[in-house]
Parts: C-alpha cells; sequence; structure tokens
C-alpha cells in the first residue's frame, strides 16, 4: 500500500523555519509515529513531494522508520529538476542530500512550468491509498491536494491542524 504526503511551507507554520521550536518538535514525533504505525498496517511506499517545510519534515520521519523497518521505501516525487534552485543555500544542500537517501527519485518534468507543482500533488495522490496532511484549512496548495484526495475516493488523516 501507499501513503503520499502534503503539508504547509514554512511561511504558513507558526514556527516558521525554526525546526528546534516546540511545536515542530511535535509534529516530527507525531509524523514518525505515524509511519511507523503505517508499516505496521502494511504500508510499504511513502511518497515525498520534496517541498520546504512539511515535506522534507515527513522525508526525515519515514527515513527514521526506515532504518529500522528495510521493508519500507522513500520515495522523492520531484515536479521539476529546478525545484529547489531558488531555495536558501541550508535548504538546497538536505533537498540535495535528502534525495541522495530516497529509494527512488520520480522526476516528472524537466522544466519548470505553471501547473508543475499541482501536477506533481496530483500524481502523489494518484498513486495512494491514504494522503496525509498537516493542513490548517486555509487555501492553497496543500487545501487543493487534500480536495482533490477526496474527490478520487483516497482517504485523507490530518496529523495537525
Amino acid at each position: 500500500m501507499t501513503c503520499a504526503f502534503t503539508g504547509h511551507r514554512p511561511e504558513k507554520l507558526p514556527w516558521g523555519t525554526r525546526e528546534s521550536d516546540p511545536r515542530c518538535q511535535a509534529l516530527a514525533q507525531t509524523l514518525r509515529q505515524t509511519v511507523a504505525e503505517l508499516a505496521g498496517r502494511g504500508y510499504s511506499r511513502f511518497l515525498c513531494g520534496m517541498a520546504r517545510g512539511c515535506d522534507l519534515l515527513f522525508f526525515d520521519a519515514v527515513r527514521t522508520v526506515r532504518a529500522e523497518r528495510t521493508d519500507i521505501r522513500l520515495i522523492a516525487v520531484v515536479p521539476c529538476a529546478s525545484q529547489a534552485r531558488s531555495w536558501p543555500p541550508a535548504d538546497r544542500a538536505r533537498y540535495q542530500a535528502a534525495l541522495l537517501a530516497a529509494d527512488e527519485v520520480q522526476l516528472l518534468a524537466e522544466h519548470y512550468y505553471r501547473g508543475c507543482m499541482q501536477m506533481r500533488n496530483r500524481h502523489m495522490v494518484d498513486q495512494a491509498d491514504l494522503l496525509l496532511s498537516v493542513w490548517d484549512g486555509s487555501p492553497g496548495g496543500t487545501g487543493s491536494t487534500v480536495a482533490y484526495a477526496r474527490r478520487q475516493g483516497v482517504p485523507v488523516r490530518a496529523v495537525w491542524r
């Protein structure tokens, strides 16, 4: 079974980029526990859209669980080759390290185009048996992805609101 993930970028999180914030640490722990639970229930593929913020927290959670559960695969779904080009240097370095740590990288487009991020989100939902979300109910890409999953009949499990 396959689990995909959608979540907010740092700009929409109450702690921003401060991952040492206790709220962010609590979310990271919840993500690890949720991934471990799902792996125990037979989920073996975890899809990550590789964006800044919650996506990379999810990636780290799956990687941590994968260290103990070698039966799960971590798949980086990259919307375009230039996804991280304009990110701050530390974020680009984290992204590159994550790509190397993934079991598989699905590159969906060589070049950025308007709508490629939404195409990535739909691609993940279309492969998923479950969508995990970190969504506060606000409009944007995460909300659109949750709505698309619901229209497609893919169950959505909120891990933080």
